[in-house]
């Protein structure tokens, strides 16, 4: 028994390092459902740079819009040229009208072009609604009227004498024949469809050969949808017209020392403050009053003019209507909004 003992013992000392190889291969993650990632974390680490994976890059602050820069040209706005829309954003007025004319410009090819393909489904409309008639009017009168047409003709052939008799005969019966040689014809085309003479007949235009394959619903549907009647505000998306911008009376620092361009010289800097507080405008909330264009900090409206609904600096009276909430500035810290920017690649998993 020592010796059996001794044995067993010599052997699985022999195994404990393939037992360790094994237990690093299998790690404890690849145990559990989903631990299925052929990369290790070095690999997809040395990847990343080429472009592997969902990439993702913190923003700083230049790359964020300041307050009181254009959102579409990006810089900085001049004085008395600065507007918002509904949706709070801030614009130059020269971008923002150049936009709404282009746009304008835009919608009015695709109104015209949406016309002219409405215009040639309601043709087709018309035509087929003709020729739909036209076959419900045929087939009435042959109804109608084919048990008279073949009593006159059996009357004719009667009192015809007997010299015209026998043409009479032979014109009726080379009519029946003729009818006859149509309805064999007919019945051949709807057994036989495969046959080169029972194929339906291409017309110019795309018309129909048939008045019944005009489907009005399906090419309706089929359209494009119709253009809006108003072009876009380009971040918010909702239909902007031209006169629902707001001018805003933006107050720079330094041009309450006698700098009128405040911030193009006399030592301002540019930055946007506040028409109650005068303090700098950056990633606070802001207001502004539509009727007096005033922007000012939220707090100070609160404080101030709220209590009393009157301008505090061009003491006008005003609605809570009349008071807009701008879009804040952006900065690179997370408080002051999304700050990290990502990009979906696909991937092996």
């Amino acid at each position: 028994h020592q010796i059996i003992i001794f044995t067993f013992l010599e052997a699985l000392e022999a195994l404990l390092p393939l037992l360790s190889l094994l237990r690093c291969a299998m790690t404890r993650k690849s145990q559990q459902p989903g631990g299925h990632n052929p990369l290790t974390y070095h690999e997809r680490k040395r990847l990343k740079s080429s472009g592997y994976g969902t990439q993702s890059a913190r923003l700083a602050t230049s790359s964020q819009l300041p307050f009181g820069h254009c959102s579409l040209g990006l810089s900085p706005i001049e004085p008395g040229d600065a507007v918002a829309t509904p949706s709070g954003h801030i614009y130059s007025r020269e971008a923002i009208v150049q936009y709404l004319l282009t746009k304008n410009g835009e919608l009015k090819k695709r109104r015209a072009e949406y016309e002219r393909r409405r215009l040639e489904v309601e043709n087709r409309r018309v035509e087929w609604e003709e020729k739909e008639g036209k076959r419900r009017r045929d087939t009435f009168v042959r109804k109608d009227q084919g048990a008279m047409s073949s009593s006159s003709t059996t009357a004719l052939v009667l009192r015809g004498n007997d010299s015209a008799g026998g043409a009479a005969v032979t014109t009726a019966g080379g009519s029946a024949a003729a009818v006859g040689k149509g309805r064999a014809e007919n019945s051949l085309k709807h057994v036989s469809y495969w046959l080169a003479t029972s194929q339906p007949q291409h017309q110019n235009g795309g018309a129909a050969t048939d008045v019944g394959d005009f489907d009005y619903e399906r090419e309706i549907a089929a359209l494009p949808p119709p253009p809006p009647e108003r072009p876009s505000s380009p971040n918010s998306g909702e239909p902007l017209r031209l006169k629902q911008l707001i001018p805003l009376h933006l107050v720079r620092e330094g041009a309450e020392d006698g700098d009128a361009a405040g911030g193009k010289g006399g030592g301002a800097t540019g930055r946007i403050l506040c028409a109650v507080s005068h303090k700098t405008l950056s990633t606070q909330p802001v207001v502004v009053i539509k009727k007096t264009g005033q922007v000012m900090l939220k707090s100070a409206y609160e404080e101030l003019a709220k209590p009393t609904m009157t301008c505090p600096v061009t003491d006008k009276r005003f609605k809570e209507k009349d008071v807009l909430e701008l879009v804040r500035g952006r900065s690179g810290y997370a408080a002051s909004g999304e700050v990290v920017a990502r990009k979906y690649n696909p991937t092996l998993t």
